[in-house]
């Protein structure tokens, strides 16, 4: 452990023979200290659309294909012109310094040798600069908190398009914190500083509630910022916290690369939709034209099987990777990746499908038990 303005933070580097996902989160809550495993676990309000996310999932069901003369299924894909082993990718996630000392660096490490993409946050824990290092060549996406202060955003953007990022992810469901009581019961704030907050009024982060720290995010976002960001890096620019139709198709009029059907992990609007169940909408409207990218609730090898059969070309994954990274640093996370990727190819060999197109033409079942 080192101990971080009072912090400790875990320093493990090692594989992890995990049995399933779910069992990381409580392995993870007896290693990071109370108020860090709260912030990262915990939902708005009730949690009622956390808790949605997961069940979410049993609401459609896999026919299986045992005439297929499938062996050996191949997880690997091309999306947004990056050739990837597997489907399955890190979620933009602040603060993972709570988790590990060594933070998204780590994260990176692990998500590269899993062949993954790795999206990292405003709000990260490492520069820009440290985290694409940290990946060591492989794609990475950086995710966008717009900040009322646009030199702000523009040297963000900057240092994104120097470090050598493949594309920008805008968050438009954060312009103001969902209501997170885990966080007010453990009076938490941040112990550790955010990298790239530093050089401006928002200070570091440090000593701060997620709320004082989305009071200078942009609290109006429209498509026309979606436009300026796009003229400004001339790079595919991803609209995520998309949950309708309607919204999809507005950012695609804007110029968005891809679509990234989101809640936030049940963080945002308590009593709005499991993502999963929205997901389908939301591909049929925007009907191949951009990529989408899905994440909330995604704990098995089936939920991303069911996630790519609506639809989905890529499926994020957070707080299972942050455990991962809390309980063995860069190779925990590659053992969670390597986990539900071998999860989703025992789902392809027993649903008939050798590949990840075939996945997208996979029959589901709506029934309800």
């Amino acid at each position: 452990m080192v101990m971080t303005n009072g912090y400790e933070q875990n320093e493990n580097e090692k594989v992890l023979d995990i049995l399933n996902l779910n069992q990381l989160e409580a392995d993870a809550k007896k290693i990071i200290p109370t108020g860090g495993f709260g912030y990262i676990v915990s939902g708005s309000e009730d949690e009622w659309t956390l808790q949605a996310n997961r069940k979410a999932f049993q609401h459609r069901q896999i026919v299986p294909k045992a005439l297929s003369n499938i062996e050996d299924p191949q997880t690997d894909t091309t999306v947004f012109g990056l050739d990837l082993k597997t489907p399955i990718m890190m979620a933009p996630a602040a603060a993972q310094g709570l988790a590990h000392a060594k933070g998204e660096v780590d994260t990176a490490k692990g998500v590269a040798k899993a062949g993954g993409l790795m999206a990292q946050s405003t709000y990260s824990s490492t520069s820009i600069a440290d985290t694409a290092a940290g990946g060591e060549g492989a794609p990475q996406f950086f995710q966008l908190y717009m900040s009322k202060d646009w030199d702000f955003n523009r040297s963000l953007l900057d240092e994104a398009k120097k470090a050598g990022v493949k594309a920008i992810i805008l968050t438009v469901d954060a312009t103001v914190g969902g209501y997170r009581e885990a966080d007010i019961i453990n009076h938490f704030q941040f112990p550790i500083p955010m990298a790239n907050l530093i050089k401006f009024s928002e200070g570091d982060g440090e000593g701060k509630g997620i709320s004082e720290i989305y009071a200078s995010a942009a609290q109006k976002i429209g498509p026309d910022d979606v436009k300026r960001i796009i003229d400004y890096t001339d790079l595919p620019v991803i609209v995520k916290g998309i949950e309708s139709p309607e919204d999809a198709l507005y950012a695609i009029g804007a110029g968005a690369a891809g679509i990234y059907v989101s809640n936030h992990g049940g963080r945002q609007l308590n009593g709005g939709p499991a993502s999963f169940d929205v997901l389908e909408s939301v591909t049929k409207a925007v009907n191949h034209q951009v990529p989408v990218i899905f994440d909330s609730g995604v704990r098995r090898g089936s939920d991303v099987f069911k996630a790519i059969a609506l639809g989905a070309d890529l499926v994020g994954i957070g707080r299972p990777a942050i455990y991962g990274l809390a309980l063995g640093g860069a190779d925990g996370v590659f053992s969670v990746f390597e986990h539900l990727n071998n999860e989703l190819k025992i789902v392809m060999q027993l649903a008939g499908t050798k590949t990840i197109d075939d996945i997208k033409h996979a029959e589901l079942l709506h029934i309800q038990y």
